[in-house]
């Protein structure tokens, strides 16, 4: 990266969007000057300049939840970055995990987006095996241990099978998503990370 080709405002910063790179969620938005930018490139992890300290700010070197860089990329005027991030922990001093958690209306998101739903049905599968609530479908298919968790996807595989030789639509929307929520149970059970998938699938984009 050629930092001089940024434009930097007057006060020598420039904006930087943060966003999960496994997850597409965008994170946060702060500021950051040349030297920030220059630790960033570094360190491999992610620093910014508080307007409020004056001072370099390296996320998460008090609470620990730092954000380790996969990549840094410039807009197409060269006035914003976007740092893309492993995070480990939550970004938004609030607890939350992204500091845009609400609507217009200030009103807190229940549900994730589309293009974040698989990673976020995994945690929520993780968080079923782990806590076990009472009347879960997940948790009991947990229970029941992992042959079963294994026929289920073998099931819905062949289910999935049938509705595309059937060439229905609606069936075939239908099972597929069943396929694929009892593959993340599976996965899950089998101790794989989803981000494995997503970087085995990246080996196949040519």
């Amino acid at each position: 990266m050629n930092i001089d080709q940024l434009k930097f405002d007057e006060k020598g910063l420039i904006p930087v969007i943060t966003q999960s790179y496994y997850t597409g969620k965008v994170l946060m938005q702060a500021y950051a000057n040349k030297e920030a930018i220059l630790n960033t490139i570094e360190t491999g992890y992610a620093t910014y300049y508080s307007r409020s300290r004056k001072a370099l700010w390296i996320k998460g070197e008090t609470s620990g939840n730092k954000q380790k860089i996969i990549d840094i990329r410039v807009d197409c005027d060269g006035d914003s970055i976007l740092y893309l991030v492993t995070d480990y922990g939550v970004a938004c001093h609030t607890g939350k995990e992204s500091c845009f958690y609400r609507d217009i209306d200030f009103k807190e998101k229940e549900k994730p987006d589309p293009y974040e739903i698989l990673q976020a049905l995994y945690k929520k599968i993780e968080e079923r095996k782990e806590k076990r609530p009472e009347g879960s479908y997940v948790a009991k298919l947990f229970s029941k241990g992992s042959d079963k968790i294994i026929q289920k996807v073998g099931e819905e595989a062949v289910e999935t099978v049938i509705a595309l030789k059937n060439r229905d639509k609606n069936e075939i929307v239908y099972e597929a998503s069943d396929l694929i929520f009892h593959l993340l149970i599976a996965l899950v059970d089998a101790g794989v990370r989803f981000e494995e998938i997503q970087e085995e699938l990246l080996k196949r984009y040519k």
